[in-house]
């Protein structure tokens, strides 16, 4: 016994408590906790983006963790038994987020108990792949644990530590971002970049620090283009995947910038292309001076598959919906306050959209 305890002694050294990166600091949770006030007499803006979570984290307390070994999801058409269960059980993923949040909130240890649970239950059955379209959809458990990683009992730790180490491990190896693959340019390379940064600054090893502004650097020379399209606008004609390559970017860009300083939201290829001027490419069609018909020239089959099995979103020719660019612009805000005024035209109902990125963004100073 005495063996055991001096060897888990030498882990924890070896593990110090480190500050959140990817989440709020102990700082920021401060404000956080000052400015949200759950009372049923109190409607402000705050307490609405964060009582999905506290009603999230309230009814995950008697469920239990629904893990799959294998996430299958991509490739794969709406309807199929194998993505329907994936993404069933992917919700953990919000579930473990929403636990994490609220326990750090109001310091109530259940929250903490079963955020533990939630987390021990994917580590020891989850298998990583490499798949970065696939694992991205773990993005909130990963984010989760960096608000919590310090609370968890040490042996928990090493576990969690273990199964998040090899998934970095596995999207740094991954078969989609070897030379010559569309997917080493896509999407694709987008959220594998993100996956890896936000489990490396999570678990503070430093491993591959260097990776990550190499990747990336090299993802935004030859994603972006100087006009503020990208790779995926032009080969899928949909601005449902120029989000889904800025979403990624933009969060591997905070995660970088609240662990080294560096701006990368600003930063300019060799070519003269960044990630805000694909922002920017994006604001006529946000305020409806411009419209753009979907997929109504993809180069991908598969679009048209999606199309053939009557999926939400992938008829070609249905127009933008400006409410699905509102995460980007939420997340573009974190560096640049002005898109706020982009986001208020978009808001259909005339009041002002707010959501929990914007919160977080409140939380953290957004002094950039």
């Amino acid at each position: 016994m005495k063996k055991i305890l001096c060897g888990l002694g030498w882990i924890a050294m070896m593990l110090p408590a480190k500050a959140q990166l990817i989440s709020l600091n102990d700082k920021e949770l401060i404000v956080m906790r000052k400015t949200i006030h759950i009372d049923a007499n109190d409607s402000s803006c705050y307490n609405k983006v964060f009582e999905p979570y506290l009603t999230a984290a309230k009814q995950a307390l008697s469920q239990s963790p629904n893990p799959i070994k294998e996430i299958l999801s991509q490739g794969l058409l709406e309807g199929d038994p194998k993505k329907t269960a994936s993404l069933k059980a992917v919700e953990d993923a919000y579930k473990a987020y929403a636990l994490a949040i609220v326990y750090k909130y109001n310091s109530n240890n259940n929250y903490l108990n079963k955020a533990t649970e939630y987390l021990l239950a994917w580590a020891k059955t989850n298998m990583a792949t490499g798949d970065p379209i696939n694992e991205t959809k773990l993005e909130d458990m990963v984010t989760a644990y960096d608000l919590v990683r310090n609370n968890i009992q040490l042996t928990n730790r090493v576990i969690i530590d273990k199964w998040m180490q090899s998934i970095a491990d596995a999207e740094v190896n991954s078969d989609s971002a070897k030379p010559g693959k569309g997917t080493a340019i896509n999407n694709w390379n987008s959220h594998r970049i993100k996956m890896i940064t936000l489990i490396t600054y999570t678990l503070h090893n430093h491993q591959y620090d260097s990776l990550i502004t190499n990747e990336l650097e090299k993802q935004l020379a030859v994603n972006l283009n100087p006009d503020g399209t990208t790779h995926d606008l032009l080969e899928r004609d949909a601005f449902h995947y120029h989000i889904y390559d800025l979403e990624p970017l933009l969060t591997t860009c905070i995660a970088i910038y609240r662990a080294t300083g560096k701006n990368y939201f600003t930063f300019k290829t060799a070519n003269g292309a960044s990630i805000k001027k694909s922002v920017d490419y994006m604001i006529p069609y946000m305020t409806g001076e411009k419209t753009h018909p979907e997929f109504a020239n993809s180069k991908v089959s598969f679009d048209q598959k999606r199309a053939k099995n009557n999926e939400k979103g992938y008829i070609p020719g249905t127009l933008f919906n400006p409410q699905n660019g509102l995460q980007v612009f939420a997340l573009a805000s974190f560096f640049d306050e002005s898109y706020l005024s982009v986001i208020a035209r978009v808001a259909s109902d005339g009041s002002k959209f707010f959501n929990w990125r914007m919160a977080i963004n409140d939380f953290t100073g957004n002094s950039k």
